[in-house]
């Protein structure tokens, strides 16, 4: 089964384009990849009946910019603070919290995170999170390939 691939984030905020662009990536290897540029609450209908689901986004966790994580959202939920530097006020980290208390959680989510520096509005993802970008899709092929 091949998983449904979700990039989060915002195109025109700097590092915040990070899942934009590994899902626009992962489209041109033939993975369905789905752009989502919607709040936490949209994200939830987005994977609706999806049985595999992989979110990439941007990340704040403290590690070097364009660092990539990869956690199992059912065992290990990410924690809230290294989504803080998404655009939105409820984002991934939130509609994973709230679809796993609504038992709207797909059977498989695994969340794979970019580290971010700069998420100002207009200016261009930096090399570091560029070259994050290329590990993540190398990454997410290798998951696909895995199921």
């Amino acid at each position: 089964m091949t998983p449904l691939v979700i990039g989060c984030g915002n195109p025109d905020r700097g590092d915040d384009a990070a899942g934009i662009l590994a899902a626009r990536r992962l489209s041109e290897f033939g993975l369905p990849a789905i752009e989502h540029s919607g709040d936490g609450l949209a994200l939830i209908a987005v994977w609706e009946g999806a049985a595999d689901v992989i979110v990439v986004d941007a990340v704040i966790t403290g590690a070097p910019p364009g660092t990539v994580g990869v956690w199992d959202a059912r065992t290990a939920p990410p924690n809230l603070d290294a989504f803080r530097g998404s655009t939105h006020h409820f984002g991934v980290a939130e509609a994973i919290g709230l679809a796993g208390a609504l038992g709207r959680l797909p059977p498989r989510l695994i969340i794979v995170g970019i580290e971010a520096a700069a998420f100002d509005l207009g200016a261009p993802v930096s090399a570091a999170v560029r070259c994050g970008i290329d590990e993540a899709v190398r990454r997410i092929v290798a998951l696909a390939g895995q199921r």
